[in-house]
C-alpha cells in the first residue's frame, strides 16, 4: 500500500435540538485495487480488526474450493454465508439449508447460541460458520476444530486474503472474533484495498460473492439494516459489509475502488452517518439516495439527529 499522509478526520456529531451533545471521531480511506491511497480523512495506516467486514473473503473459500458446486448451493446460501444476520426464521432456515445439503448436523456449529435463542443457527455469524463447515465436508477436513487458526479452512482463507493484499500470510495478525472464528488486524488502507479487489470483476470467486450479496441483500443483514438498505437503494451498484466496533467497508462494482471507515470509539450509529456522507461526496450515491438513507440512519427521533463535518482529502 502506498504510504499515505495523515489528514483531518471526519466528525460525527449527535445534535439534540440542534445543540451538540456527543462527537465521534471517524477515519475513512479510499484505495484502488493496487493498494494506492486515493483519498482519506485521517490516517490510512491506522490499524484495527476488520471484524465481520472480512466475511465476503471468508466466503470465497466456498466459491474457490468447488464447495458451491459440490452441494448445489445457491446465491441465497452464499449471501447468508457473507451475512451478519438478525436470526430471523427465514435467515436461520437458509443457514440450515446449507448444512442439510452438506449432510452436517446443526450441532456442528461452534458459534454461540444467542441469549434467548434456541439454536446456534440464530447467531448472526452462523452463515459464515456453515460455509466453513461446508468446505471442511467437501475437502474431508476435520470439523471438530474448524475454528483454530491453523486449521486448513482457516489457512485457505488467510492465504486468499494475503494474496489479495500481496503480503506473506504470516504478516497478518489473526485473533478470534466474538463468534470464535479468526479475524485479522490490518490497516484501513488494506481493508479498502480488499474491497477494491472484491468488486473489481477480476476474481471469479469474489464476483460470485458480490452477485449473491447484491441480489439477496436481505440475507446480508436484514430489514432496516444499513448494508441491506444501502444495497437496495443503489440497486446493486454498491456492495457493503459492516463490522463491529465502528467498521464499515464498501465498494462500487466494476470501478476497482474500495472504501473503509473506522469510528474511533466504535460507534455503530456514527459509521452509518459517516458512510452516507462519504458516499455522497464520492458521487457513489445520488442526493435522493442519501436523503432516503439519512431518514433511516441519521434522524434518530423527534429531537436528535447526526451531522457529519469534514471531507476526504486527496493523497
Amino acid at each position: 500500500m502506498t504510504r499515505g499522509k495523515r489528514t483531518a478526520t471526519l466528525q460525527v456529531s449527535l445534535l439534540r435540538e440542534g445543540i451538540t451533545e456527543s462527537t465521534h471521531c471517524t477515519q475513512a480511506v479510499v484505495c484502488d485495487d493496487k493498494g494506492r491511497v486515493l483519498s482519506a480523512a485521517g490516517d490510512p495506516e491506522t490499524a484495527t480488526f476488520i471484524r465481520s467486514a472480512l466475511k465476503p473473503f471468508q466466503a470465497s473459500a466456498v466459491t474457490s474450493s468447488g464447495t458451491l458446486e459440490r452441494y448445489d448451493l445457491s446465491d441465497r446460501d452464499l449471501a447468508i454465508i457473507c451475512s451478519s444476520h438478525q436470526g430471523t426464521t427465514a435467515q436461520a432456515r437458509q443457514v440450515f439449508n446449507i448444512l442439510w445439503r452438506c449432510e452436517i448436523e446443526p450441532t456442528a456449529l461452534q458459534c454461540p447460541i444467542p441469549p434467548g435463542a434456541q439454536s446456534a443457527l440464530q447467531h448472526n455469524c452462523s452463515g459464515k460458520h456453515a460455509g466453513m463447515l461446508a468446505v471442511c465436508q467437501q475437502r474431508h477436513w476435520m470439523k471438530e476444530n474448524y475454528l483454530r487458526r491453523n486449521h486448513p479452512v482457516q489457512q485457505l482463507i488467510l492465504s486468499r486474503v494475503a494474496e489479495l493484499l500481496r503480503l506473506p500470510p504470516d504478516e497478518l495478525i489473526g485473533v478470534h472474533d466474538d463468534c470464535g472464528a479468526p479475524t485479522y488486524y490490518m490497516q484501513l488502507g488494506q481493508m479498502a484495498t480488499l474491497y477494491a479487489q472484491l468488486a473489481s470483476g477480476d476474481h471469479l470467486d469474489l464476483e460470485r460473492v458480490v452477485r449473491a450479496m447484491t441480489h439477496y441483500p436481505e440475507f446480508v443483514a436484514g430489514e432496516e439494516k444499513f448494508d441491506t438498505e444501502l444495497m437496495r437503494v443503489t440497486q446493486g451498484e454498491l456492495v457493503s459489509k459492516s463490522g463491529a466496533e465502528g467498521i464499515q467497508c464498501i465498494s462500487r462494482i466494476g470501478e476497482r475502488v474500495g472504501l473503509a471507515i473506522k469510528v474511533i470509539d466504535g460507534s455503530k450509529r456514527a459509521k452509518y452517518a459517516a458512510a452516507i456522507h462519504v458516499l455522497k461526496e464520492l458521487g457513489w450515491i445520488s442526493p435522493m439516495a442519501a436523503d432516503t438513507l439519512g431518514e433511516q440512519f441519521t434522524t434518530l427521533g423527534d429531537y436528535k439527529r447526526l451531522e457529519v463535518s469534514g471531507e476526504l482529502s486527496l493523497i
